[in-house]
């Protein structure tokens, strides 16, 4: 009986661990946009709070660092052309981070790439696909209020 149950809290905490990673097929937190190459309107806006439960650096590593939720924050589907690159930038008050899932599968994370302590990350020639963005904070889970930029003419 004592080795059942020890059985049962281990599977149990394998699954918690793999819920708590950041998730693609969840829902986003705040929007889908639909854009293609050329698209109006650049750049495109989205006010959110950063951060979440889990360590990028520990979920993904690699260069991600940061602080996000398991669902994406915003999923940017993207009929890319042959001309613009496709650049995510964030403006807050706090230490943000930037961390993608690109249509290749591939994870893709900036920290202070862009003004001061803002992310920026540069798709010189995107694909098209679904891009899942989240936006971290840096120093801790706390959430704090910030804008996701997606624009193919600069960063912010």
């Amino acid at each position: 009986m004592l080795k059942t149950i020890a059985t049962v809290g281990l599977v149990a905490g394998l699954f918690t661990g793999v819920a708590a990673a950041q998730d693609y097929s969840l829902s986003p937190n705040y929007t889908t946009m639909n854009l293609s190459s050329g698209f109006s309107d650049d750049p495109r806006t989205v006010r959110l709070s950063s951060g979440g439960s889990n360590d990028a650096s520990q979920t993904i590593g690699g260069s991600c660092r940061g602080f996000v939720s398991s669902a994406p924050d915003v999923r940017v589907n993207y009929s890319a052309g042959s001309t613009f690159p496709l650049i995510f930038s964030v403006n807050s008050d706090s230490d943000t981070t930037l961390v993608i899932n690109g249509p290749d599968g591939r994870w893709y994370c900036d920290d202070d790439g862009g003004n001061g302590l803002n992310p920026s990350y540069r798709f010189s020639n995107p694909q098209s696909g679904q891009y899942d963005v989240w936006v971290g904070t840096y120093g801790g889970s706390s959430l704090e209020t910030a804008t996701l930029y997606v624009s193919e003419i600069s960063s912010q």
